[in-house]
């Protein structure tokens, strides 16, 4: 398993999670787990997904799903699971 995560902020719209999910679901990555909150009309959500059966460079899929959250009006990052952990360590 290959654990990364994946974040998206920004203002609430209707179709963001549609839009993820089909994109990692077309490119053979499979979420884990997933949370999600509004706040004051502010969408953050966490994913954990497994990129072990990617059909895509991790590099790749990064830039486009930042495209795609350029898209969408949001903003989408995507680190692997040890990077993401090292930079949240206190």
């Amino acid at each position: 398993m290959k654990k990364t995560i994946i974040t998206v902020v920004g203002h609430d719209a209707v179709g963001i999670i549609a839009k993820v999910c089909t994109y990692l679901a077309d490119n053979g990555i499979n979420i884990l787990d997933i949370s999600q909150t509004i706040v004051q009309g502010w969408f953050n959500m966490m994913m954990i997904t497994d990129f072990a059966g990617a059909t895509k460079a991790f590099g790749d899929i990064a830039s486009e799903l930042e495209k795609l959250g350029e898209d969408i009006g949001v903003q989408i990052k995507c680190q692997s699971e040890d990077i993401f952990s090292a930079m949240h360590r206190i």
